[in-house]
């Protein structure tokens, strides 16, 4: 496969473009007058001060297409998707609450069952919430809250110069035949693994070990990379030969561009690297340093010998969202 291939198939990826309307919102809702907001536009959760923590507030809504298609899951996932946000930024979730509209009891209820699923594989309540029995249409969308210690905040846009990529991932999964890009590794898995997996990136922000990260959305692994490099107005070197992946992959392209269960991409300095691979081998994820970040603001992948530049946010946007590393209120002062 040529280098090119990739480099269209992540360029044009929906999962990627959509997110380019995002930063139209954000500039309507600024929030820069709010002193207590350490960390949101941009990032997978806001970080609000409470005391000598953050509590980090995050909400997602789940496509029409999967509710139409599969309700089931998409109870399933708007719950997965909520508690992988607060991971990636190293927290650790407390409650859930939901917003479920709907015009048909059936699949209502094979909503709520996926939910149900939920919240006894990740362990995090869901606590209230609202119901719209009455639509003409079907829809989930669940917020989140979970809370981090003011000096383990994980940012996306914080990563420097001479920092690694590490790339995270949980191989041990499948596509569901109604979400062709999605990696599902938590549904067959012992609960108590699931929770450990998420433990795990609470544990690289309560160490100290990363300068910024994110989880592996619907962007894929390197479209995620490429938000968080953004975010930083940083670039980075990748190569696609580092990457793991599962043993029978026949797929590359589709392997680089679904959303993981469970997968994380980090940068740290050098010397942390190691340590943050072996904490996720020990809840059986795979780990790689697969590049460099540098202050070039492109993102250039290596493939097979093969060079090309994927995004040069110099003129690219993904999000289009420059989040701003706001100070915790004492610093201020």
């Amino acid at each position: 496969m040529e280098l090119q291939t990739i480099i269209d198939s992540i360029r044009n990826f929906p999962g990627v473009t959509r997110k380019s309307k995002i930063h139209e919102v954000v500039d309507l809702l600024p929030t820069d007058a709010f002193p207590r907001v350490a960390a949101a536009e941009g990032e997978d959760a806001a970080a609000i001060e409470m005391g000598d923590s953050y509590v980090l507030f995050a909400t997602d809504g789940i496509m029409e297409s999967l509710v139409q298609s599969d309700p089931y899951m998409a109870g399933y996932f708007a719950v997965l998707v909520n508690v992988n946000d607060i991971a990636a930024m190293g927290g650790r979730a407390t409650a859930m609450v939901d917003v479920v509209s709907m015009s048909d009891n059936r699949i209502c209820g094979m909503l709520l069952r996926g939910m149900e699923e939920g919240v006894r594989r990740f362990g995090v309540p869901i606590v209230g919430g609202h119901t719209h029995p009455d639509c003409n249409y079907h829809a989930i969308d669940i917020s989140i809250i979970g809370e981090v210690k003011k000096d383990c905040l994980i940012r996306s846009c914080s990563a420097k110069p001479g920092d690694d990529v590490v790339f995270v991932m949980d191989l041990d999964g499948h596509y569901p035949d109604n979400i062709p890009y999605a990696w599902l590794t938590t549904l067959d898995k012992d609960p108590k693994l699931v929770k450990r997996q998420m433990e795990a990136a609470a544990i690289v922000a309560d160490e100290k070990l990363a300068h910024a990260g994110k989880d592996m959305s619907n962007p894929g692994s390197v479209g995620t990379l490429g938000m968080l490099l953004e975010a930083s107005e940083m670039g980075a070197q990748v190569d696609l030969n580092r990457i793991p992946v599962p043993k029978d992959c026949t797929d590359f392209v589709r392997w680089l561009l679904c959303y993981q269960g469970c997968g994380f991409v980090y940068t740290c300095p050098p010397e942390n690297s190691e340590r943050i691979i072996e904490i996720f081998r020990k809840v059986k994820c795979e780990g790689a340093v697969v590049g460099k970040v540098n202050d070039s603001r492109k993102l250039e992948l290596t493939y097979n010998g093969e060079k090309g530049t994927l995004f040069d946010f110099s003129s690219d946007i993904i999000t289009g969202c420059k989040p701003k590393q706001h100070l915790p209120a004492k610093a201020r002062q």
